[in-house]
């Protein structure tokens, strides 16, 4: 590049492209379908000793416990450490090159932990675990109709990720996104909140710093998983 090219915007993010205009018609009767039989898939050797791993910090901590999930590169987890210096923060995602690219040192709180979290929440929640909160922030939206399982709230997993309980916070770009896990949630009985995310002065992830540089509105949702839910809706 010389001096008169110019420079690329620092945020050129696209819009989440999907060929679904609303929630998902399957939505319901697919979280009812997971609610009802139990994820059977067995789980990894290399999961089960992430698992063992992150019990070890967790026994050894001995206090209150943080869950950053599809944590990426780490930003967001050494973040929540810096501002939760009393908790165990735990960094989980399934790819060990995201995880190696962690910048610098992280905080003595805070940990990365390479694992499927299909596996990972249903062995913490087997366990009894309980974060006080957790975080899902900007997950792969898998935005084609087609792909509804692969999105957490139509994944067979998701009752697992509602028996940890805790605070869940989750955060998009893609609104519809968090309206299908809204809806998700309030079906099994919770009461979440799903709104406008203001402008972050410290954004938690690159992503979100790349989206608030491109303009874009992001949103998150928050729910409180630990409060003993109401009767499950049934339309």
């Amino acid at each position: 590049m010389n001096a008169n090219t110019p420079r690329p915007p620092l945020g050129c993010s696209r819009s989440v492209d999907s060929n679904q205009q609303g929630p998902h018609e399957q939505l319901l009767s697919c979280v009812d379908k997971h609610r009802a039989h139990a994820f059977q898939k067995p789980i990894a050797d290399f999961n089960q000793a992430a698992f063992n791993l992150a019990a070890q910090l967790y026994q050894a901590h001995g206090g209150p416990l943080i869950l950053d999930s599809c944590c990426g590169v780490g930003v967001s987890t050494r973040l929540l450490a810096e501002q939760h210096p009393d908790h165990l923060v735990l960094g989980l995602d399934r790819s060990a090159a995201r995880l190696d690219k962690k910048l610098g040192p992280l905080p003595p709180n805070a940990h990365l932990i390479r694992t499927d979290l299909a596996d990972f929440w249903r062995l913490a929640a087997t366990a009894g675990w309980q974060p006080e909160q957790h975080y899902l922030l900007y997950p792969n939206p898998y935005p084609k109709s087609k792909d509804l399982k692969l999105r957490w709230h139509g994944h067979p997993v998701f009752p697992s990720l509602l028996a940890l309980g805790g605070r869940l916070i989750s955060r998009s770009n893609w609104l519809l996104y968090l309206q299908e896990m809204e809806i998700a949630l309030t079906h099994c009985g919770f009461a979440p909140q799903l709104t406008e995310l203001p402008p972050q002065p410290q954004p938690l992830t690159a992503f979100e710093r790349k989206y608030q540089l491109s303009g874009q509105t992001l949103w998150q949702i928050e729910c409180r998983l630990d409060a003993s839910p109401a009767a499950p809706s049934t339309q």
